[in-house]
């Protein structure tokens, strides 16, 4: 027999005005049982979540908590203004039997110390040290809204490991695929004021809710009901835009593919270098760039090459001098040393995370149209207002509307299309997805997907970043940059480690004389780099096999469509051996050299 649940909401009825938010949703959450809870935008996940840790009130409907249940709840917007600094504010989460020593220990995790002003604190700071309340008095019951909002990668990736590791049911809102589909083994959908569970994880969702929306149709059909296509589109379209992302892989595969061979052109690449900057194809060329802040080094001897087309992913914790490097390649910021040119004729647009851009007392359609008439200027066409508004998924009457009455994730949306309206070749984007349902996560993947010019992206959205970018660009430490072709994923995969782990600094070299296999400065090939050479030999044949093997797979007809799994595996084999092989040749020549001068 099942154990009772720890919180229940039942038949959940919110309204605002005379309209409902929620019509009868309800929640059920068991001892260790994790929950994501997903919803378009506006479709009250927060109202719901606020409901269940009793923040707020509701119209109608049962909420049961289980007596002597523990149960800890995290606001998208904590407020820190009544405490000292970050440690009082945490410990005044914990109960009498809590441990003291968790809260600093959390808060040395999220980097910090427990001194901080609240009234000095950034927006990530305060969603740290809210977590760190959250999470130190060890909770039956675990509520999280929007936890990953404000943090970078390490925090992210550390934040993830920790909820793993607890024994606390948990609900949680989110944007980030990647994190429900790791923690989530149920799914509780908010759609139009009512709810509907599925006992799987996320990655079960999108096809889960296709299905439901799909038959959804189809018995409004059956009932003779008119649908009302103004509204459904927003809905209905959402099957129809993920199935034309998934053949949006393809081509990016094949991008990817195109970056790493022209990674490996090495020096035929660089000399048609300055033929091709008349031409528009070089966006940023940087050549051993170097940018300090006082005596830190933000970029050490970067030299890189941004292709027209690319779409260039920049990741690394907050601090790592991410938005140095889009300001010295948009010309904003110049260079300490190093050579840093930008492409010809480059007409910029950028999307910043405060969305600054907006004016909060103009209404949707004025901001998209200038106020001077109803049509949306694209390039060389015009559309209707109204019909531009749809694509980005606002309804007609939402035309009038003041921008300083949209929602977060409203007000991403809407700069986005004031942003793709204007003619550009190079879309710089710092941070896109903030506040973004998924629903909105999968428009911009389409609208990113369509964009002819070169991309600049900012992002900690994991699974976004395998879904957009070409290529990545790691912070290692102290500086130092390093480009990775693909996603987020295939970073990883080549790198070896995940970024919350920092990349161990090389120990200072030896004299050559006391190194195992380094070359001596004079003097004959030591017996174990005699064997090393050999064993080298044998090993670089074996490789170079290897990728006329996988070559040949990528190569069949209609391979990606016929047989995804045997597509993304010939491709992972692929770049694994090509990199193995690149630093076995360098290995190689390394000993040919001194074994000829021996």
């Amino acid at each position: 027999m099942a154990s009772p649940p720890l919180l229940l909401l039942t038949d959940i009825r919110v309204s605002l005005g005379s309209v409902p938010l929620l019509d009868g949703a309800g929640i059920g959450v068991g001892a260790g049982e994790r929950i994501c809870l997903v919803g378009r935008n506006g479709s009250g996940k927060s109202t719901l979540l606020k409901i269940a840790s009793g923040e707020i009130a509701f119209d109608g409907g049962t909420r049961f908590l289980q007596p002597g249940t523990t149960m800890r709840y995290l606001p998208q917007e904590p407020d820190l203004s009544a405490f000292a600094n970050t440690m009082e504010y945490v410990e005044d989460g914990l109960g009498p039997n809590d441990d003291h020593y968790r809260a600093k220990y959390l808060l040395e995790q999220l980097g910090l110390t427990g001194l901080e002003k609240p009234k000095n604190l950034s927006g990530g700071e305060a969603r740290r040290a809210a977590l760190a309340r959250t999470l130190a008095p060890s909770p039956d019951l675990l509520l999280l809204d929007e936890p990953t909002n404000h943090l970078d990668l390490p925090a992210i990736e550390w934040l993830e490991s920790e909820l793993k590791s607890l024994s606390a049911g948990i609900v949680l809102i989110s944007h980030d695929r990647r994190l429900l589909e790791k923690l989530s083994r149920s799914i509780v959908w908010l759609d139009r004021g009512q709810t509907r569970r599925l006992d799987r994880g996320f990655a079960h969702f999108e096809t889960w809710r296709d299905e439901v929306l799909e038959q959804e149709e189809r018995d409004f059909h059956k009932l003779g009901r008119q649908i009302a296509r103004e509204e459904d589109w927003l809905r209905y379209g959402v099957t129809a835009r993920r199935k034309r992302n998934v053949k949006r892989v393809a081509g990016l595969a094949a991008l990817r593919q195109a970056r790493r061979e022209y990674n490996k052109q090495g020096e035929a690449a660089k000399m048609g270098a300055a033929e091709a900057v008349t031409s528009g194809k070089l966006v940023v060329v940087a050549d051993k760039l170097n940018k300090s802040y006082d005596t830190r080094p933000i970029v050490k001897n970067l030299t890189l090459r941004v292709l027209r087309g690319d779409r260039l992913g920049i990741v690394g914790p907050n601090g790592a001098g991410k938005s140095t490097l889009l300001k010295l390649f948009q010309g904003l910021e110049q260079p300490d040393s190093g050579e840093l040119k930008l492409g010809t004729n480059l007409n910029i647009i950028t999307l910043d995370q405060q969305r600054a851009a907006l004016d909060p007392a103009l209404t949707l359609a004025s901001t998209l149209t200038g106020g001077k008439s109803d049509m949306v200027q694209i390039g060389d066409q015009s559309r209707h207002v109204i019909g531009y508004m749809k694509d980005f998924l606002f309804k007609p009457e939402q035309a009038r509307t003041p921008v300083g009455t949209l929602s977060g994730g409203e007000r991403g949306r809407l700069l986005l299309a004031a942003a793709l309206a204007k003619p550009s070749n190079l879309l710089i984007l710092d941070e896109p997805t903030n506040d973004l349902d998924l629903e909105t996560l999968d428009l911009l993947q389409e609208m990113l997907g369509d964009y002819p010019g070169t991309i600049l992206l900012v992002s900690h959205d994991r699974d976004f970043l395998d879904r957009v970018a070409t290529s990545t660009l790691v912070a290692e430490g102290d500086g130092k940059w390093v480009e990775y072709a693909g996603g987020y994923s295939d970073m990883l995969a080549q790198r070896g480690h995940v970024l919350a782990e920092p990349a161990k600094p090389k120990p200072a070299a030896r004299p050559a004389a006391q190194s195992p296999t380094a070359a001596p400065a004079t003097g004959k090939m030591t017996f174990k780099q005699q064997h090393e050479l050999k064993t080298l030999t044998a090993e670089i044949e074996k490789l170079h096999a290897t990728v006329k093997k996988n070559e040949a797979i990528l190569a069949e007809p209609g391979l990606y469509n016929k047989d995804i799994k045997k597509f993304q595996a010939a491709s992972n084999a692929l770049t694994a051996a090509q990199e193995r092989l690149a630093t076995a040749e360098e290995r190689w020549l390394e000993l040919e050299v001194l074994r000829e001068a021996g």
